[in-house]
């Protein structure tokens, strides 16, 4: 998040040249897993709509870090821009990795809290609903800091409002809970073959019980016996933002939680929190570090290249010629991810082969 005062932003209606400047987009940005993959489906990519990679059997979009300054209730253009935007491509699911709002300040009000849940209501999460857009979240730093202090939570009222907001979301999300109890601090959804797992990241630590209830989703039926399963939190593994190559912001146990992730057979962890677009992987697990939509992007560590806002696709392709499949962990995932400012593809070639970050092991770029 961008800790400058707060400034006035231009009017961010899609103009004409954004939509002609997205049909130019190149394919070669895409950065695929190792998983074996098959010969591509055949592009339902539309005029108008952009010149998109070539459409997986499981489409998502991905974003994150959505919000400007403290308290603010206001959001950049490339935000609003990319809700136009992404009703277009027809997405199965969105995901956001956290930072929808701005707080984790103290003195702000639970009414002020209130307005800044209604501002991100009215001008992202409606507009994708009325879309007819499946939605998902996490809780970031920012949204309702699970940090303790003294016995109790830091950041008491910031919780309590997300909580109250998102309970009152829960019904039109346009979900299919597996466990939505904990919800929407940790959940799990199984939809158009892909079982998703939310926990609560958004502080170092996450805790034990959530460690545990998430081996039981992973291991579950409903898991299993999806083609794809990926877990979704806020704060990393392993640093890859300049400047969050620090204690406090990766998760603590980072290897036992990739193991335990690995163990279990999830595909990838998403998480936001660093503002640095980078596909890592690490083992048999693909990292997708998803850069910030809103304010504040960071480089990347080893990486002078400047820092931009990023919206990351994902298209999960299914093998052919094996009837319905399910459960088959073949196939390959294809991470498509653009520069909001210009609106042109990031190639993986402008991307650092590799990150090292000061604890943990090396993230080898996928792609």
């Amino acid at each position: 998040m961008d800790e400058r005062p707060m400034h006035q932003w231009p009017g961010s209606s899609l103009r004409r040249r954004d939509v002609l400047g997205l049909a130019g987009l190149a394919l070669g940005a895409w950065a695929t897993t190792s998983l074996p993959s098959r010969p591509a489906a055949a592009s339902s990519n539309r005029v108008g709509a952009s010149a998109l990679p070539p459409r997986g059997d499981l489409r998502l979009v991905a974003i994150s870090d959505l919000n400007s300054s403290y308290g603010s209730t206001s959001y950049l253009p490339e935000v609003l821009r990319a809700v136009e935007l992404i009703p277009s491509w027809k997405p199965d699911l969105v995901l956001c990795g956290g930072d929808m709002v701005a707080g984790q300040k103290q003195g702000l009000s639970r009414v002020h809290l209130s307005a800044m849940w209604a501002s991100f209501h009215r001008q992202l999460l409606a507009p994708l609903r009325r879309a007819g857009l499946p939605v998902a979240i996490t809780m970031g730093n920012h949204d309702a800091s699970s940090a303790r202090s003294g016995g109790r939570y830091a950041f008491e009222l910031d919780r309590q409002e997300a909580e109250r907001y998102w309970r009152g979301q829960e019904d039109g999300l346009g979900l299919s809970f597996v466990d939505a109890s904990r919800f929407p601090f940790a959940y799990s959804v199984r939809q158009h073959n892909l079982f998703l797992l939310v926990w609560d990241a958004s502080s170092a630590t996450v805790p034990a019980e959530q460690v545990a209830w998430a081996e039981r989703q992973l291991s579950s039926p409903a898991a299993q016996s999806a083609r794809l399963r990926l877990v979704l939190g806020h704060l990393p593994f392993y640093a890859v933002g300049q400047g969050r190559d620090t204690p406090g912001n990766v998760l603590q146990q980072s290897d036992a939680l990739r193991q335990l992730l690995e163990r279990t057979g999830a595909h990838a962890y998403i998480s936001g929190h660093h503002h640095a677009y980078f596909p890592g992987r690490v083992g048999q697990l693909d990292l997708l570090n998803l850069g910030a939509l809103g304010s504040g992007p960071r480089r990347r560590l080893q990486d002078p290249s400047p820092p931009v806002q990023t919206l990351t696709l994902i298209d999960a392709f299914w093998p052919r010629g094996e009837g319905t499949g399910e459960g088959s962990t073949t196939g390959r995932t294809v991470y498509t991810t653009y520069n909001m400012r210009t609106l042109q593809p990031i190639a993986s070639q402008q991307l650092p082969a590799q990150i090292r970050p000061s604890q943990g092991p090396v993230l080898r770029r996928i792609g």
